[in-house]
């Protein structure tokens, strides 16, 4: 059994999604029970799927679950675009954190590429 705890990846997730979770803290409070509840459920999404991922014993069921972090973070970056341009977010406030994301996506889907070409 894999342990989650070990993958650079989920360690990346992890730390993504506490900026994610300081950087919410920011937006309006009109948004608590929109934007800011479902930016926070995707990033929470991505390394949560890592780590269930790695409860599966196959490489194909790994890889899907893989699939779905790499889907959650494709939401949270569309959710980020989406605060940029409701100027609920400047875009020096983005640096860094589309930067992360950028990383973790890569990340998210080398590791994906490398449990796929496994099972062919």
């Amino acid at each position: 059994m894999r342990n989650f705890r070990n993958y650079e990846v989920w360690k990346l997730a992890i730390s993504f999604c506490k900026d994610i979770y300081l950087l919410t803290d920011s937006l309006p409070d009109f948004e608590k029970y929109g934007i800011v509840s479902q930016i926070r459920r995707a990033s929470v999404s991505v390394s949560s799927n890592i780590a269930e991922g790695c409860s599966w014993k196959s490489e194909k069921d790994f890889a899907r679950f893989i699939e779905i972090a790499l889907g959650s973070s494709f939401e949270v970056e569309n959710l980020l675009i989406l605060c940029e341009e409701l100027a609920f977010i400047g875009a020096g406030k983005l640096i860094h954190i589309k930067t992360t994301l950028d990383v973790l996506e890569k990340k998210l889907n080398a590791l994906y590429s490398k449990l796929t070409e496994k099972n062919k």
